[in-house]
């Protein structure tokens, strides 16, 4: 009776610690919520949202950037018109790195005088 009481004291310590460890096992994640990929916009400032997990370095077409303490980010500026790509890439203190990456089109509208 013993033995199975310490085994299954050991069984609970051992799940538990597999349950709290599970974000670190997971790795780091990103999720961009806004704009939607291909999506096209007029507005001159964009601005993209998103969340990060697990992370300890954030970039944004590879300079570096930050998040909140839920993992939201918010991150605006003035592309080109045309075609723009941005990538966000996090990276956890393992190393262990991950990207995720979203494309636009600003539309310029230029009026016509007759």
């Amino acid at each position: 009776m013993k033995k199975l009481l310490i085994a299954l004291v050991v069984l609970v310590i051992v799940s538990y610690g597999l349950f709290e460890a599970r974000r670190l096992i997971a790795g780091p994640s990103v999720s961009i919520s806004y704009p939607q990929d291909g999506s096209a916009t007029s507005s001159a400032i964009v601005t993209i949202v998103g969340t990060a997990r697990n992370i300890s370095f954030l970039t944004i077409n590879d300079k570096p950037f930050y998040a909140d303490e839920g993992g939201k980010f918010v991150y605006r500026y003035s592309p080109p018109p045309g075609y723009t790509a941005v990538t966000v890439a996090a990276t956890d203190r393992f190393g262990r790195r991950v990207s995720k990456n979203i494309s636009f089109t600003l539309l310029t509208y230029c009026p016509t005088t007759s």
